[in-house]
């Protein structure tokens, strides 16, 4: 009979041998330690299959459902074990290459915990039809405001922020985001901004408090939408602003500006051009567009697979590469007229989610259970990693038509900059 400790042991220091710098241990199901004393991140493992339940098949998949459903536990510094994983991938031994290593990991029982679960169905056969699309938002949603409200700033911002220097708070720098849209859109007073996937209403209200603008806010979450409604109201510009559930390909009407923030990932890789054609329609032909967006540097993708990411945390989430979401953009008649990458602020932002949410989890079992904090732990230190390894990255592209005038310059972003944040909060009491 196989020993299942020896075994392990040596699938353990196998995998540290291969990886670059990143230092963890891991604790077997008897309490027995391998690896240095200060180590950053410790992966326990909960029983003696539970190395097999993490590496085979070899998958992100895989190792997600290991972790969520507790084959294993990783304890200090999360990032630090997905920074290690990470290494052994780019090192091509994510696909276990190794002969050696797979034979060692086929000794070890075949006891997972996955098996007790089942994978979450989709709903509708057809990839982002409508119907398909709702029901995955609300699936993300379905965690609840309270949820959010654990981990998020104040004003509930949902995507990357702008930091200027580290050590800004998460309100801080989202509240610059907010205004940095703002000002890329050159919104006017008494203009028109229609914002696809507006989430909880942070910059519409940003928009219509500061720019006085009036504001339709789209999003396919209920919950969502009737709590940035409170929020317009409390702030008082319920009478510029309104959200409505409703799929962007439902919209109708004319805008001055048209703002995108982390819709974007959702819209699938065949729909790019449906979508591109949308907002072109509703968009004044002097109007400007905003589509902030994550984008891959993987060219290799040809088809949608499960992964833990559109699997348990977006379901139906595609990222495709930057050039390609500038070629669509240009076959729908827009022209690309400003680029800014935020992939270093996303990774912070990401990092600051995490501490919240690890801070508060008590709450967050009693509000969500422990399958489902384990799951946006791993992805908000997964996503972390891969923004700051550039695997992947957020872009914010100001996209116009051929006939609007062109601007000099970029007076418009750099005025005020430096007194955005007291603005902000001058006007967000």
């Amino acid at each position: 009979m196989v020993d299942a400790l020896t075994t392990s042991k040596l699938v353990f220091e196998r995998l540290v041998s291969m990886a670059d710098g990143s230092v963890i241990a891991m604790r077997a199901w008897n309490g027995e330690v391998w690896g240095p004393s200060n180590a950053s991140a410790t992966i326990v493992l909960n029983h003696p299959g539970a190395l097999r339940a993490l590496l085979l098949p070899p998958s992100d998949l895989t190792g997600g459902e290991a972790y969520i459903f507790n084959d294993v536990d990783i304890e200090g510094d999360i990032g630090e074990a997905l920074r290690f994983a990470a290494e052994l991938q780019s090192n091509n031994v994510g696909r276990l290459g190794s002969l050696r290593l797979l034979r060692q990991l086929r000794k070890l029982p075949a006891d997972n915990r996955r098996s007790a679960h089942g994978r979450p169905k989709k709903e509708g056969r057809r990839l982002h039809s409508k119907k398909r699309d709702r029901a995955s938002v609300t699936a993300h949603y379905n965690t609840g405001n309270d949820f959010f409200r654990l981990f998020l700033d104040p004003a509930l911002v949902y995507s990357s922020a702008v930091f200027l220097d580290p050590d800004d708070s998460l309100e801080v720098a989202q509240r610059r985001k907010l205004d940095l849209i703002c000002r890329k859109l050159q919104l006017r007073p008494g203009q028109r901004l229609l914002d696809i996937g507006c989430g909880w209403g942070a910059l519409a209200i940003h928009a219509a408090q500061t720019y006085d603008v009036e504001v339709l806010g789209i999003t396919l979450s209920a919950p969502q939408a009737q709590l940035a409604a409170a929020a317009a109201r409390q702030a008082g510009v319920d009478d510029l602003v309104t959200f409505e559930v409703r799929d962007y390909r439902d919209v109708g009407g004319r805008y001055d500006a048209i703002s995108s923030i982390g819709m974007f990932e959702h819209v699938g890789k065949g729909q790019l051009a449906t979508y591109f054609s949308s907002v072109q329609k509703l968009l004044d032909p002097k109007g400007i567009f905003l589509n902030h967006g994550i984008v891959t540097r993987d060219r290799h993708i040809r088809r949608v697979t499960p992964t833990f990411v559109n699997t348990y945390v977006f379901p139906d989430g595609e990222l495709v590469t930057v050039d390609e979401v500038i070629g669509e953009a240009e076959e729908a008649g827009f022209e690309l007229r400003d680029v800014e990458s935020l992939r270093s602020s996303y990774a912070l932002t990401l990092r600051h989610w995490l501490t919240g949410l690890e801070e508060n989890r008590a709450a967050a079992l009693e509000s969500v259970g422990e399958t489902t904090y384990r799951i946006w732990r791993l992805y908000m230190a997964a996503a972390a990693v891969a923004f700051d390894s550039s695997a992947i990255s957020v872009y914010q592209m100001v996209l116009e038509g051929a006939d609007r005038p062109w601007t000099f310059g970029r007076r418009h972003l750099i005025a005020g900059d430096e007194r955005s944040e007291e603005l902000s909060v001058i006007r967000n009491p």
